[in-house]
Formats: C-alpha cells, sequence, structure tokens
C-alpha cells in the first residue's frame, strides 16, 4: 500500500522549472531514496511534502488523502516528520529537552492544566519522557542527554536532530541529508539506524543522500533525478547501471571540473 504518492507534479519558480512532472509513490515500510546532482530537485520534493513550496501542478497525497489543503505546521500531526540539511537545533538547550520539543503533535492539555500541574498533565509528561528515552537509548545518545547542544559535535547534532523526528512516532520519516558531513564509521552507524527504524520501529523512510555506498546498503528502491526530472528508478542496482543516471552524473562531474580549470 502506498503510504506517499507524488502525482505529475511541477514546480516552478518564475521562469525556471525546479520540478517537472515527478511521479513516484513511497510504500508502506520501505527505505525509498531520491539521488541525483546538486539542483536536482530532492531536497525541493521535501519542500514540497512539508508544504513550504505549493506545487503548480499535480497532487500529493498521504495515507490516501492529499495534503495540498495543509499547512506546514499542520504536518507533524499528519505523522510526517523530517531532518533538514543544515542542523536545526535549539542550541541553548539540551539533548532532552530538544527530543522532548520533538513530543509537540501529542500533547493534549491546555495552560491552565499545564499552570496547575494537574494529574493528566503529569500522566502525560511521564507518558512523553518514557517515549524520548526510549529514542535516547536506541540512537546511543545517554552520554549527551543532559549536555547542551552547542557544546556537541557535529556527528551527535545530526543524531540529535534524527532523534527529535523519531520522537514524533511519525508514519513517514524524511531525512534530508542523513550523512553529509560525517565520518565513515558515522555513515555506519547511520546505516543501522536507518534499518533498524524500519524493521524495529515500522517506520516508512523517504531520503535524499549523496553517498551511494548508503543508498545501496538501506534502499529497498531508488528514483534518480537531475534537473528536476525524472531519471530512473528501480533498485539501487538498476538506477546505478541506468546509461541516463550515468551520463547526468559523469555531466556534472565534468562540469565542476572544467569549472575548477577555468
Amino acid at each position: 500500500m502506498s503510504l506517499l504518492e507524488i502525482d505529475n507534479v511541477t514546480l516552478r519558480f518564475g521562469g525556471v522549472v525546479a520540478v517537472n512532472q515527478v511521479s513516484f509513490s513511497v510504500e508502506a515500510g520501505e527505505v525509498f531514496a531520491l539521488v541525483g546532482p546538486n539542483g536536482a530537485g530532492k531536497s525541493t520534493i521535501f519542500n514540497l511534502i512539508s508544504r513550504f513550496y505549493e506545487p503548480a501542478e499535480g497532487d500529493i497525497r498521504f495515507d490516501g488523502k492529499s495534503i495540498l489543503t495543509r499547512q506546514p505546521h499542520e504536518i507533524a500531526g499528519l505523522g510526517i516528520a523530517r531532518t533538514f540539511q543544515n542542523i536545526e537545533l535549539f542550541e541553548q538547550a539540551t539533548v532532552l529537552q530538544n527530543l522532548l520539543v520533538g513530543r509537540h503533535r501529542h500533547r493534549h492539555s491546555n495552560f491552565v492544566s499545564e499552570l496547575l500541574f494537574t494529574p493528566f498533565v503529569r500522566e502525560e509528561e511521564r507518558r512523553h519522557r518514557t517515549a524520548v528515552e526510549k529514542v535516547i537509548d536506541f540512537l546511543d545518545l545517554q552520554p549527551y542527554r543532559e549536555k547542551m547542544i552547542a557544546g556537541l559535535p557535529y556527528g551527535v547534532r545530526k543524531v540529535v536532530e534524527m532523534g527529535r523526528a523519531l520522537a514524533i512516532e511519525p508514519k513517514l520519516l524524511l531525512l534530508d541529508e542523513p550523512a553529509s558531513g560525517l565520518s565513515v564509521e558515522e555513515t555506519q552507524d547511520v546505516a543501522f539506524w536507518i534499518e533498524d527504524i524500519k524493521t524495529q520501529m515500522g517506520i516508512t523512510v523517504l531520503m535524499v543522500e549523496h553517498d551511494m555506498h548508503l543508498v545501496s546498503s538501506v534502499s529497498d528502491r531508488v528514483l534518480a533525478l537531475a534537473d528536476g526530472m525524472m531519471l530512473a528508478l528501480g533498485t539501487p542496482a538498476e538506477v546505478q547501471s541506468d546509461p541516463k543516471v550515468i551520463e547526468a552524473y559523469i555531466g556534472s562531474a565534468d562540469d565542476a571540473a572544467e569549472r575548477e580549470v577555468a
């Protein structure tokens, strides 16, 4: 069953077509990767799903229903969580506090009950902390739980951002370049976590990633894009061997080399 459906979506910025008639579906329980050179439209598709951008054409459906009438702040409530290329955490808060922010869609108490700290609020707080502690254990963040984000290494911050998204308890997790800036060892950890997110937590994953080794090791299916258009869709091996994909990657590498020489 398709959890997410991107149906013939087009996005324009003035005269530039950033996403051009893209269609694909993400099945419940799979890891689906978007790959392609810089400027291919990968993160733009994430922004469309997050409702930061409005498509000029097409539809986006989640759980069988269009989300085009939804506002960005409503997306998490549907069960969609996201990380970003540029880490977005509260620098002067602890790891635990940042993860608790991810519980916002599950909070049902009002201001007065929280002020009075009623039994309902106490029970709700206990549930939130229990859920967050599970994420901390899952991502091996116990040594950092009370540490401020501002003093943590980049790799740990990336893990915390993933943890905050997991704390939402989403049906669909959008990972925007989860291995960007990480060491080989840290990337291997990310691969293990993605596999466990799928198999142990039952969460569907859609990710944008440049590290093709990571993509090949964890993805069930891959969509390759270039200049906002679809190039190939299939298993990692099928996509990597597709002539159009090879040409797009070699072309982008040659262009970069020419710019360096110039």
